[in-house]
């Protein structure tokens, strides 16, 4: 199987590179080849490609800077992503799209089904929303993947700001009231290689979610990073009002999965294992940065 995917540098776009081996080959588009700021550029690509299915991991990702950027947000995460998939629908090729838990407005206690009503709080949700939307309007073969605080140990997230915060600190106050799944940009990628397989054969298609387990909250989450890394900092959980943004964030970000299993046979990723095999590659880069 041959994989068209926009997205080069990416934490989720540099695991589905990894996964290239005998039986599957990886074309990956860096923003120097195909910059989803002009949809006709990633057209073009998906127009002339040899791929069996094409898959979009790239995105605008800053969440607090999409507040004065909106309406670059919407052409990179809703404008391009619908002319992707409306140029793969001509040429009869799934199209996988990542999304976002923030299209939801994070009320209640209970994991959003794929199928609830959203209500992004955000730019960003409402940017990666109007992508959903026009992937869907397409009529094509597609799957979007909605999934939620990824990490691995590229780029910049969570696990790693930790770590590079507990270089220096031995206590830090982290949000406890927003919960959700940590989720292994590995783990993403596997999955999405999984679901391009299914629908090659025709399988599967609509939109799911995908997400670590079990839930947690940030400092919860912080708690972990912390105790696999073997380092003694205190976290201190605190409400998302006292720690404000930009933007607004959902408190429940928690994940119905049960579909993409249903379809897919695949389960929620353990955040846990994936976290101890991440851990260990940040500490050793941090370590060589000056």
């Amino acid at each position: 199987m041959k994989l068209l995917v926009f997205g080069q540098t990416g934490q989720v776009a540099r695991e589905i590179q990894a996964l290239a081996g005998p039986g599957l080959e990886i074309v990956a588009l860096g923003r120097d080849r195909a910059d989803l700021g002009d949809p006709a550029a990633c057209v073009a690509h998906i127009a002339q490609t040899g791929a069996d299915a094409v898959i979009n991991a790239a995105a605008y990702t800053g969440v607090d800077t999409a507040e004065d950027e909106e309406t670059l947000a919407t052409v990179i995460n809703g404008e391009a992503p619908g002319a992707m998939a409306h140029a793969a629908a001509e040429r009869a090729l799934p199209f996988l799209h990542i999304s976002t838990d923030y299209v939801f407005d994070g009320s209640g206690t209970t994991p959003h089904a794929p199928g609830d009503p959203v209500a992004p709080v955000n730019a960003y949700g409402r940017s990666k929303l109007a992508g959903e939307i026009a992937v869907r309007a397409t009529g094509g073969h597609h799957a979007i993947l909605r999934t939620s605080w990824v990490f691995s140990a590229h780029g910049s997230n969570f696990v790693k700001t930790m770590l590079r915060l507990s270089e220096s600190r031995d206590a830090l106050s982290v949000v406890e009231d927003q919960i959700g799944g940590p989720t292994p940009a590995a783990d993403i990628a596997q999955t999405l290689v999984t679901m391009a397989r299914a629908m090659v054969g025709g399988q599967g298609g609509g939109t799911y979610h995908y997400a670590g387990s079990p839930a947690t909250s940030w400092a919860g989450f912080a708690r972990e990073t912390f105790s696999i890394a073997g380092r003694e900092v205190t976290v201190t959980g605190i409400p998302s009002k006292d720690y404000p943004t930009p933007a607004r964030r959902p408190l429940n970000s928690r994940l119905d999965c049960a579909t993409l299993e249903t379809d897919f046979g695949i389960t929620p990723a353990d955040w846990k294992a994936g976290l101890a095999k991440v851990v260990p590659c940040v500490i050793r880069e941090l370590e060589k940065t000056p």
